[in-house]
């Protein structure tokens, strides 16, 4: 077989007039993919004219498709060009998705923020929230929110454990928030980018770090906050159910981690010296306020977080304290 038997012959070629009225598109549309290398030519024509082949239709089609599907053209070259289409396309497919979640996000916080301001009842209240929400990204972030709990949290903390508490400590921001949920994000993110956190919580400001991560030598704050979780789990029931502070297991959980980060042993002094420095943290209450509003939609009761359940654990510890006999000196062990 020759060379020039290989070739198409002349009367199965289409110019590009013919393949554009055959795919329904204009001839500035199959120029268009052609010069980018979309749509090869299998020929010229004596005058230099580009001539396609009938399998050119199939792949302008399919090149349609996938623009109509808003693909970028590199998307849409690696789908037609690289081996296995199908793994290619369902990559490409994932990240539109990924891609147009997050758009959708943006769009619904966006409207969110905008009903947020036209139902304002005063100037003062929409100027005031016109500076809050107008510091938060759509979607929003949650950048400051972590380098606030890194601060805060005892520099020895080792970093698997510090990572730890930070994902339990940040909210979610919703896909689909209410304004309220936009207002308390907004509220949240201005109160830990406040100028007192900004120097940093460790800097000796009201809102300092709390007593017991400054419980001198032989404190292991690492034993502390792996084990915490734990109590509050164990809390995280009453607190749903509305229960007062009681004692209990989680309430000896809770004691024991303490005890155990600060070497010492659970006993009746040590409860007491334990509900002193505690009482005494700075507890951010506001955060854990503002952080159960942001993942809470209107109408639905907060389910527990870390700062609800520690709260509660706090009252209970209060409730177990026995009382000192009138007159004694009381000598922490």
């Amino acid at each position: 077989m020759t060379p020039a038997e290989n070739e198409p012959r002349s009367d199965d070629l289409w110019s590009i007039g013919q393949l554009a009225e055959r795919a329904r598109v204009t001839v500035k549309t199959v120029r268009f993919y052609s010069d980018r290398g979309l749509l090869p030519e299998a020929a010229r024509s004596g005058g230099g004219h580009r001539r396609y082949g009938p399998d050119a239709l199939d792949r302008l089609r399919l090149i349609r498709s996938l623009r109509t599907l808003d693909l970028p053209v590199p998307d849409v070259s690696r789908v037609l060009d690289e081996d296995g289409q199908e793994d290619v396309l369902e990559d490409v497919i994932a990240g539109q998705l990924k891609e147009v979640g997050s758009r959708l996000a943006a769009l619904r916080w966006r409207e969110a923020a905008l009903q947020l301001l036209a139902d304002c009842t005063t100037p003062q209240e929409r100027a005031e929230r016109l500076r809050l929400v107008g510091a938060v990204s759509t979607p929003p972030g949650t950048a400051a929110l972590a380098r606030f709990w890194r601060c805060w949290l005892p520099a020895r903390l080792p970093p698997r454990v510090v990572e730890a508490v930070v994902d339990r400590a940040v909210p979610v921001p919703p896909d689909a928030p209410a304004p309220a949920q936009v207002l308390a994000f907004a509220r949240l993110q201005d109160f830990v980018t406040s100028p007192c956190f900004v120097s940093g919580p460790r800097a000796g400001t009201d809102y300092g770090q709390p007593e017991v991560h400054a419980s001198g030598k032989g404190y292991r704050p690492a034993v502390l906050y792996e084990g915490l979780p734990e109590a509050f789990e164990l809390a995280a029931p009453d607190v749903r159910a509305g229960r007062a502070p009681h004692e209990g297991e989680a309430l000896d959980c809770f004691v024991a981690v303490h005890a155990a980060a600060l070497n010492r042993r659970d006993t009746p002094d040590f409860r007491r010296t334990l509900h002193r420095m505690l009482a005494a943290e700075p507890r951010i209450d506001h955060y854990w306020q503002l952080a159960a509003e942001v993942t809470t939609p209107p109408a639905e009761t907060a389910q527990p977080t870390p700062g609800s359940t520690d709260n509660w654990l706090r009252a209970a510890l209060a409730t177990s304290i026995p009382e000192q006999p009138y007159g004694r000196v009381h000598t922490p062990t």
